[in-house]
């Protein structure tokens, strides 16, 4: 008996792309022939929709503008045993989706990273290369060190990943809540070293360095409050209890030498911060609480997805 072959989607999120968008259909085709290329138009401006159609990509639009928006309507629209998710824009390398999609299958893993390697400066520049190591310290140094690419617009899914993230994210912050959807999961990870190159002549980045780093700024500080309350509000409530502390100290100084307390406002102000730190230590253990059931409910949606194998492979 013949056994069904896994089935392989590319899903590839674009905003005018007219001048990448033919060849990448066509290269991972290539790649992978048995797997159907979804294009996901986000309201372009120009014929993206029409060259990847051209290229044989199936066209779908979703009106809601940022990546963040579209990753969200591919997970939820497509059924797949494997997700290989890549930028429109021509700089990653396609012959590498089938050793990303085999390591998937043969080590059963949920997520498996393209981490971008190159020497070419104008395909991934100083700034970009050094804020992209900044932000993947910080993440990883919060919830657990195991990529070295958090930014990486290249990777392969498994079903029960796809089908257990949220994606709450608008807009390019979303590869930061993939990767700390895994991490706080605890999803068997890997990743693999993948050439990237420059835009194709005629392309423009749609990044913005100081804006989007911002952004990703803004998911990181709320990604620790969300899924690690104790801690974020831990911090909090000490800061708030040390600017108590050497606030009253002259008044108190004072108070034990006269028995006086002649600045009021300040004894005032220092109570008052105290109490906002307790009032944040109950807070956090509270929301501490909270996030563990939301993260019981997303690890049993996880679970009750197979875990990623291909059923035509031997041993």
């Amino acid at each position: 008996m013949t056994m069904p072959s896994p089935r392989i989607v590319i899903l590839v999120p674009c905003y005018n792309e007219e001048t990448a968008i033919g060849k990448v259909v066509r290269d991972f085709r290539a790649a992978l022939p048995a797997a159907t290329v979804y294009v996901y138009d986000n309201n372009s401006s120009d014929r993206t929709a029409a060259v990847a159609a051209a290229a044989g990509a199936v066209v779908r639009r979703e009106p809601l503008q940022g990546k963040g928006n579209v990753v969200r309507r591919m997970f939820a629209d497509i059924d797949a045993d494997a997700y290989v998710m890549v930028d429109g824009d021509d700089t990653y390398h396609a012959a590498s989706a089938p050793m990303l999609v085999a390591k998937l299958f043969a080590e059963q893993v949920d997520m498996v990273n393209g981490a971008r390697q190159t020497e070419v400066e104008a395909a991934y520049r100083p700034g970009h290369r050094f804020g992209n190591k900044l932000l993947t310290w910080l993440v990883t140094a919060i919830f657990g060190h195991r990529t070295e690419d958090m930014l990486s617009g290249y990777r392969v899914f498994s079903r029960r990943f796809a089908k257990s993230f949220p994606a709450l994210s608008a807009g390019f912050e979303i590869e930061t809540e993939l990767t700390v959807h895994a991490l706080e999961l605890r999803m068997p990870l890997a990743e693999v070293a993948t050439p990237y190159k420059d835009r194709p002549a005629g392309s423009v980045s749609k990044l913005s360095t100081y804006r989007d780093g911002f952004r990703i700024l803004t998911m990181i500080g709320k990604l620790v409050k969300e899924e690690r309350p104790m801690q974020f509000f831990g911090i909090l409530s000490l800061f708030l209890a040390l600017a108590s502390i050497v606030i009253v100290w002259p008044v108190f100084v004072t108070y034990m030498e006269t028995g006086l307390v002649p600045r009021l406002p300040t004894a005032v102000l220092a109570t008052g911060l105290m109490l906002l730190a307790f009032l944040s230590l109950v807070c956090g253990l509270i929301l501490d609480t909270v996030t563990r059931a939301r993260r019981e409910i997303k690890r049993l949606a996880y679970l009750a997805q197979p875990a990623p194998h291909d059923p035509t492979a031997t041993g």
